[in-house]
């Protein structure tokens, strides 16, 4: 399921765009056994901005976003990652390409860490969903889209298949998403999809789980920051 790019590759998810507030703590250094992984979803495009439906479509970051990407690069460096993974839409790999030039390592892709499929609300607003699809809407349950299980199964299932490959005493980061990383994190941890909020824009959220097997641990949600980013030399608009 999964492409091996170079650092070097350059919306609305599956819902209207949410607040990107979040509580920042401290990582920690974990154990000799213990797997962490940070679930980090991509920065901000035009249709995040415009409050649309972005699902599957191909939307590139927009210089909000870029720059979102650029600063939370340089938490995420701190933390030393060891692999890098993500879904292969463009805002999630342009995303994760400022961590991978800031840490050398290779860019993994799944199309199983993609957004939802949107079906027929894809690029449209939240506003022009209600006015169509007032019930569809209600249940949000987008027509000729994916269900919200099928989105948790295939996500879950993409972070397991990372977590099997990862060495204990290490860091992964996975990008990705707002909903289907928020689904699938709710999965893992045998909660129900609605209990968490969404993440903002480039927020990310840290899980930990015993290498070999047992239960995984939310250690973070929604943060933005941590102290003292790694110092590097600016990589310019375009990076």
């Amino acid at each position: 399921m999964s492409t091996v790019r170079r650092g070097s590759d350059a919306g609305q998810d599956g819902g209207a765009e949410r607040g990107s507030g979040g509580a920042a703590a401290s990582a920690g250094t974990g154990t000799a056994d213990l797997l962490r992984m940070v679930l980090w979803r991509h920065g901000q495009t035009t249709y995040n901005a415009e409050h649309r439906f972005q699902g599957q479509r191909d939307v590139p970051l927009n210089a909000l976003g870029r720059a979102q990407a650029q600063r939370a690069a340089r938490h995420l460096a701190r933390l030393a990652p060891e692999q890098i993974w993500s879904s292969d839409l463009i805002r999630a790999s342009a995303t994760a390409g400022y961590l991978a030039r800031l840490t050398g390592l290779e860019i993994q892709h799944d199309k199983d860490l993609r957004e939802r499929h949107g079906g027929e609300w894809e690029g449209l607003t939240i506003d022009e969903i209600r006015e169509k699809y007032p019930e569809d809407l209600a249940a949000w349950d987008p027509p000729g889209g994916e269900t919200v299980e099928a989105v948790a199964n295939r996500t879950a299932a993409a972070l397991e298949r990372i977590a099997e490959c990862a060495r204990a005493g290490t860091l992964v980061v996975v990008v990705g998403h707002g909903a289907s990383l928020t689904w699938g994190m709710s999965r893992l941890l045998g909660l129900d999809e609605r209990v968490t909020g969404g993440l903002g824009n480039c927020c990310w959220c840290l899980l930990s789980r015993r290498v070999g097997g047992g239960r995984w641990r939310l250690l973070e949600y929604n943060v933005g920051a941590l102290p003292e980013p790694v110092e590097v030399a600016e990589l310019g608009a375009d990076a």
